[in-house]
């Protein structure tokens, strides 16, 4: 029988995990796997590592890691996946917005339909506030435009995944992690599937607009080296300005006698910016370069061999 892993990244949600724990039971009673709760406790300041601990210590398969200190979700997921043992790997929140019920329909996408992770995106953002959903669909707009693939709009961290998708995910050894990206960028054949935006159960989301601000940014960071290129963009207008400043002062000598000193020295300061810009631009590459290194993200992922075939 296989072994399915929920991992559930946790910062400060005493009144939430006793309900989740108890919705996502029933719900795992109707697969047919072995079942562990993989909890990470992202340094949370209330009662989460007490009730993490009353869990574990009446049920065998309850599971828990606990942080120093608060070192953000994209840490706490990481650290659910490399705690993870199952066949399948499912990421969850614990505040119930993402419905356990949808487990079911997860677990028949990978076993019976074929693919390798099942996630879920939201279609609506009701009850979320009307400014961060603007910025929202901003974002995933701007990602992706910029990145070399595809972030599903309302795409959440709520997924099914295989084991070998799961290693893929872990396999990648850079530190500013994104996990949206991430998921994307490993490939694999993945179903989506869509919900209405629910509630949280009880408490209030940890999210703030600020954070949110530094987590999209952050995102755009991790995902596409696409803003060095703005040295280019101002090299090719500065460029441009030098060009119509000389035509200016040239039908400027044509039609007039005097040419302004300020009309001969601004196509040279023109063509100096985009002179430095172009040269900045060009340090960009070599630092995209350095930056797609460091990453060490590997050349490519392999799905599947010959010798899989023999071991089933």
């Amino acid at each position: 029988m296989k072994k399915l892993s929920i991992v559930v990244p946790c910062y400060n949600e005493e009144e939430c995990i006793p309900l989740f724990y108890e919705k996502t039971s029933e719900v795992v009673k109707e697969l047919p796997v072995k079942t562990e709760f993989v909890f990470v406790d992202d340094g949370s300041k209330d009662s989460t590592l007490s009730i993490l601990r009353e869990l574990a210590g009446k049920d065998e398969r309850v599971r828990y890691v606990s942080f120093s200190r608060n070192f953000g979700k994209e840490a706490a997921l990481f650290a659910g996946l490399k705690h993870a043992a199952g066949d399948l790997v499912a990421v969850m929140d614990a505040d119930l917005q993402d419905p356990p019920a949808l487990l079911c329909s997860m677990y028949k996408g990978i076993e019976e339909e074929g693919y390798d992770c099942v996630g879920c995106r939201r279609t609506t953002r009701k009850n979320e506030p009307k400014l961060r959903s603007a910025f929202a669909r901003l974002f995933y707009k701007l990602i992706n435009k910029v990145t070399e693939v595809e972030i599903v709009d309302g795409a959440r961290d709520f997924r099914m995944m295989t084991r070998k998708m799961t290693d893929a995910i872990l396999a990648l050894p850079e530190v500013d992690r994104f996990s949206k990206e991430l998921f994307s960028w490993v490939g694999f054949k993945t179903k989506w599937l869509e919900y209405e935006n629910v509630e949280r159960a009880k408490g209030t989301t940890k999210w703030s607009f600020k954070k949110l601000t530094r987590y999209a940014i952050g995102g755009i960071e991790s995902a596409t080296s696409a803003p060095l290129k703005i040295n280019l963009l101002f090299s090719i207008l500065f460029f441009l300005a030098c060009i119509g400043f000389v035509a200016a002062d040239i039908v400027q000598a044509v039609l007039h006698s005097y040419v302004s000193s300020l009309f001969v020295l601004l196509p040279i300061l023109f063509f100096v910016a985009a002179c430095l810009f172009f040269g900045m631009y060009v340090q960009s590459e070599y630092i995209k370069k350095i930056y797609a290194q460091v990453k060490s993200r590997p050349l490519y992922i392999e799905k599947e061999t010959e010798q899989d075939l023999f071991r089933k």
